[in-house]
């Protein structure tokens, strides 16, 4: 679940075409808080999409030929800069996590 708030940048480090669709993968800084979740929501340039392959710092995002065709994921390359923001449930139990660790 997203809102259309930035929360932070990521850079694209990975694009591999499969099957006629599109992983792309994506590198965050972990300190700012945010976190993944697989299967979870994220929003790239504003496009809410499904994380696939979570890990601490990165994730992919699979992307079919109708939404590369229509956003802006046919502009995107390894080295391109994108805006974030990551699932609003996962911010939330972040920060009730944080606050419950001394």
């Amino acid at each position: 679940m997203v809102q259309g708030h930035v929360d932070q940048t990521a850079e694209c480090t990975a694009v591999e075409e499969s099957d006629g669709s599109w992983y792309f993968t994506f590198e965050y800084d972990t300190a700012k808080g945010n976190i993944t979740v697989e299967k979870g929501s994220i929003a790239v340039n504003g496009v809410s999409l499904t994380v696939v392959n979570s890990q601490n710092s990165s994730f992919q995002v699979a992307i079919i030929p109708y939404t590369y065709e229509v956003t802006n994921f046919h502009q995107i390359k390894q080295g391109t800069i994108v805006n974030l923001e990551f699932d609003i449930i996962g911010k939330y139990v972040t920060r009730i996590l944080k606050s419950m660790i001394p």
